[in-house]
């Protein structure tokens, strides 16, 4: 495939904005210079996500930003260069050579004719005649002209718009905090003819919703902020099969909040979350930058001034009964981009490719169930009878590939979770927790009638959760699914896809909390038929549960180490671009 900067292209101007259209920052071009696909996740889907890298660029821009100023219009100024100067002269970093008469940070100006609005760092000023300066946090590159491209367009740009306004601009400057450097920019034909171009180039792209196709092993999505939501090699990989490299970007810091003490009480100090116990026994304080999604059990207060700051952050809140049931889930507006429910409900109205994405569903399911018991199975529980169970598994999973119709789809997804629930004992351990035996007989729930079922609901109630929460911050309908009928509250796309992850995720936890004795037979309480966890019960499997999502694991078809908690945030990812037809199939998280 050529090079994006290689094809050939027609420089078709975009139409003038319509008043319903908003105007493009002008940083959004600069973006869009050094990277389409980002400038257009940013600009039109409105993703976004902080690193250390964006986090240094806010604090170089802050003093730059305080205050914000204002221009006079430029018929105001007479011929001589003087004006009502309400504002005082401004000591800057990037003091220019020569006195101008004044200096203007943090300028918001805009032009209709070009469709752009900018917030120029600083203009110098006199009469007349304007200076955009732009402030960049690094040190100034050794190239030719002194800084990259995207920067010297987006300083055109900013130019340009002044011009707009009745200002002359003879050049533009970039200052570099980090060197304390000051380049100057020269406004000639080719830098205006590229930078009007790029401009075009994105409001046409926003237009048409034609979202621009990854670059293609760039060494620019090693750092970039948006990998993990752009994806660039996974969908490559699909076109080219060449292997990905690393999930590059780092794994939030941020962790999962917690709180199954009845009677507990979450405020807000700060930038602080405050967790009161019952009767003011203790208080345990947690930073909000530390806190990725908050769920309560039971009867749990939270003020409004923390849901407040938890959904300004879009730090979800999920709710769930005193007995583990998930109840529902609340979160702030965040991007959701309506484009994936687009994709959705175009899907949903596709008899065949709602069947096609059913059947891969269900056949990971399947596989999983049989991953689980063969890595799983005691020794003692029968070699042969494990060997016959695993051949029927692999018969119904490569049937469930080829099922012509939801309801024999439905018929094979039942008869392998009775023999995977048949055979779920022979997973168990002997012996548990003080010479006490956790037996399974058979499924059962609603309510669940012994510890394991208890505990398999419990892992089910916080999948639920997890996948609910993942589908909303794509921007999914998660209450509309291809396999689970459609009721009244029940988040189907939800349950749909966290089928393949029961066996490997909650079911897992389970096995593991039971075998090595994290929950024990204490940790439970009978009310007539129904069994649940006690507080301690509920810490110790939250614990075990939080363990199994940070573990890594190897994605089965990209071939990379991944937290199955990331691992969960990129199959939502892959979901939304199959959908689109951005890839030409979704796949499933089946290991070995």
């Amino acid at each position: 495939m050529p090079r994006r900067d290689s094809q050939l292209r027609l420089p078709l101007p975009a139409p003038p904005r319509a008043e319903d259209q908003p105007l493009v920052p002008v940083r959004m071009v600069n973006e869009w210079i050094y990277c389409p696909r980002l400038a257009y996740l940013m600009w039109v889907e409105g993703e976004w996500a902080e690193t250390a890298d964006t986090s240094a660029g806010k604090r170089a821009h802050m003093r730059a930003d305080a205050g914000g100023g204002s221009l006079p219009a430029a018929e105001e100024v007479d011929e001589a260069g003087t004006a009502a100067e309400e504002a005082a002269h401004d000591d800057s970093d990037a003091d220019s050579e020569k006195d101008l008469a004044r200096k203007v940070r943090a300028v918001t100006l805009s032009s209709d004719r070009l469709g752009l609005i900018a917030k120029i760092d600083m203009v110098e000023a006199d009469g007349k005649c304007a200076i955009p300066v732009e402030i960049k946090k690094g040190k100034r590159p050794h190239v030719a002209k002194g800084a990259y491209q995207p920067e010297r367009v987006q300083v055109a740009l900013q130019a340009m718009i002044l011009e707009d306004n009745g200002y002359e601009v003879p050049e533009g400057v970039i200052w570099f905090a980090g060197s304390r450097e000051r380049v100057k920019v020269v406004l000639d034909e080719e830098l205006r003819a590229e930078a009007l171009q790029a401009a075009s180039d994105l409001r046409l792209a926003a237009m048409a919703r034609r979202r621009p196709p990854p670059l293609e092993n760039s060494p620019k999505c090693v750092r970039c902020a948006l990998a993990g939501i752009c994806l660039p090699d996974e969908v490559g990989w699909f076109k080219r099969h060449d292997p990905p490299r690393p999930f590059n970007p780092a794994a939030d810091a941020a962790m999962p909040l917690h709180v199954v003490t009845l009677g507990s009480r979450i405020g807000k100090k700060g930038a602080r979350l405050v967790i009161t116990l019952p009767d003011d026994e203790e208080k345990v304080e947690v930073p909000l930058a530390a806190v990725s999604d908050v769920s309560v059990y039971g009867p749990v207060h939270i003020s409004t001034p923390a849901l407040t700051a938890l959904f300004r952050e879009d730090i979800s809140v999920a709710w769930f009964s005193s007995g583990g049931w998930f109840l529902g889930l609340a979160t702030g507006e965040g991007a959701r981009p309506a484009y994936v429910r687009e994709a959705q409900y175009r899907a949903l109205f596709d008899d065949k490719r709602k069947l096609r994405l059913a059947r891969g569903i269900v056949e990971a399911k399947i596989r999983n169930q049989r991953t689980i018991l063969r890595r799983n199975w005691r020794r003692e529980r029968g070699t042969a009878e494990k060997e016959e169970t695993l051949q029927r598994l692999k018969r119904l999973y490569e049937r469930a590939r080829h099922a012509r119709s939801m309801q024999e789809l439905l018929g094979l997804e039942g008869e392998a979770a009775a023999l995977y629930f048949r055979h779920f004992e022979k997973m168990l351990a002997l012996e548990a927790a003080e010479g006490f035996t956790f037996s399974f007989a058979t499924r059962n729930r609603r309510p669940p009638t012994d510890p394991v079922n208890a505990l398999l609901s419990f892992g089910y109630a916080i999948l639920v959760r997890l996948f609910t929460s993942a589908l909303l911050k794509v921007g999914f309908d998660a209450w509309n699914g291809f396999y689970h009928t459609v009721r009244p509250g029940r988040p189907a796309l939800a349950l749909d896809m966290m089928e393949p992850y029961r066996p490997v995720v909650a079911d897992s936890v389970v096995l593991m909390a039971i075998n090595n004795c994290e929950v024990r037979p204490g940790d439970f309480i009978w009310n007539g038929p129904a069994c649940a966890l006690k507080t301690r019960g509920k810490k110790a499997f939250l614990a075990a549960f939080e363990r199994r999502l940070e573990q890594e694991t190897t994605h089965p078809v990209f071939g990379y180490q991944v937290s199955m908690r990331r691992l969960i945030d990129v199959q939502m990812r892959l979901l939304s671009r199959y959908l689109d037809g951005e890839i030409r199939e979704y796949p499933h998280y089946c290991p070995r």
